[in-house]
């Protein structure tokens, strides 16, 4: 492959994961009933797709084996210290008029994180999402999900004001809306089923979210020098999230193509080839190893996550190396960005003006709404003109 075939080569790769199924309708018609309907609703849809109504939602007092409780421990440590990295610091402009603009980062109020555990528990998911969330300095923090104690006690270590064992489309859509016993939230985040992404994309605009889920994907790019048995490891660890996930390979030597079993697999020219390639795939986790290869790393831009070197293996990633491992899948890593303080945070201005600044200000702000047809807008500046007691 040469770089000038490199989008084409990427765009082809990207088509070997089929579109999932719409279940658009269907998703609409649970949150519509629950949000008319309340917990009435959401005890019924509980029954029917859960397997079992659970009202009261709200369960406590999990349960983790010591080893699972000291692996969490550092699970939590780490993705805490990367999240709190990320918090921005206020800043104060001051304006050549006089007046002064504070860009203030605010934590919301409430926010869920939805942790799935359809085939098993998964407390890594908790964690990446309610300690993410806590960082962020978000007020109340719920988990939400199947009630399985090494899932309720993951919650419960990181902090999390609650677990309400609710699951699907109703659980996103109790969310959004609020029910008698599960409160409105302003922020949900975290992985799930069609259903539940489905839902997320739905209730956008009345909340926020993370992003849209997708299968999961792990690129591989090896050269000279790469541990060839470690990451045929790390593509069949990617490989055991299920149906759809996408594993390639991309190397620059075919004997080393021939050690990396994947979805697909790309030999390249030469790295400049595989880098274009990477950057229109833009994968969800992009894994470096070879001198040659790791070299790239500066010039990477749309990948979901990182990794360089033959000791970085993905899976470190999912647990404990303190990244998050809810990233942008299916592509969407050339906008989005990994779950991070950002999504449970906004930024708003605080804005002073003092009469002499007004004063300085009136005459070009008029000049414009008079522009635009707004003649209050100009009025209300138009009598700042004067600097008033």
């Amino acid at each position: 492959m040469r770089a000038d075939e490199a989008a084409a080569r990427a765009q082809a790769v990207r088509g070997l994961v089929p579109p999932g199924a719409s279940v658009a309708a269907d998703v609409a018609a649970i949150i519509a009933d629950v949000h008319h309907r309340g917990d009435r609703a959401l005890e019924e849809y509980e029954a029917k797709f859960g397997g079992r109504a659970r009202a009261p939602f709200r369960v406590s007092g999990g349960l983790l084996p010591p080893a699972v409780l000291d692996g969490l421990e550092v699970a939590i440590r780490n993705v805490r210290a990367v999240a709190e990295a990320g918090l921005d610091e206020e800043r104060l402009v001051t304006l050549r008029e006089g007046q002064t603009v504070k860009l203030r980062e605010v934590p919301v109020r409430r926010a869920a994180v939805y942790a799935p555990g359809g085939r098993n528990p998964y407390p890594s998911s908790v964690v990446m999402g309610a300690v993410t969330a806590k960082a962020a300095g978000v007020e109340e923090v719920y988990v939400v999900g199947a009630p399985h104690p090494v899932m309720v006690a993951a919650a419960e270590l990181c902090g999390a004001d609650a677990f309400f064992a609710i699951t699907g489309a109703q659980a996103v859509a109790a969310l959004a809306y609020g029910t008698e016993s599960i409160p409105r939230v302003d922020v949900i985040a975290g992985p799930g089923s069609l259903w539940v992404q489905e839902a997320k994309r739905q209730v956008t605009g009345l909340v926020g979210i993370d992003g849209f889920a997708g299968p999961s994907d792990l690129t591989v790019v090896a050269t000279e020098g790469a541990d060839v048995e470690a990451l045929a490891a790390d593509l069949a660890a990617q490989a055991e999230h299920g149906e759809g996930s996408l594993t390639v390979a991309v190397s620059d030597s075919a004997k080393i193509l021939q050690g990396l079993p994947a979805t697909a697999q790309v030999l390249a020219d030469d790295m400049d080839a595989a880098l274009a390639f990477v950057e229109v795939l833009a994968p969800e986790h992009l894994q470096l190893a070879g001198a040659a290869a790791e070299a790239l790393a500066p010039h990477i831009h749309t990948a979901g996550c990182l990794f360089v070197g033959n000791a970085s293996g993905t899976a470190f990633g999912d647990y404990v190396a303190g990244s998050n491992h809810t990233l942008p899948t299916e592509g969407a890593a050339r906008f989005a960005s990994g779950l991070n303080v950002r999504h449970f945070r906004r930024r708003m201005a605080e804005v002073r003006i003092s009469g002499e600044a007004a004063a300085k200000l009136a005459g070009p702000a008029v000049a414009i709404a008079d522009a635009e047809g707004f003649e209050k807008h100009a009025a209300s500046m138009a009598l700042r003109q004067n600097p008033r007691p």
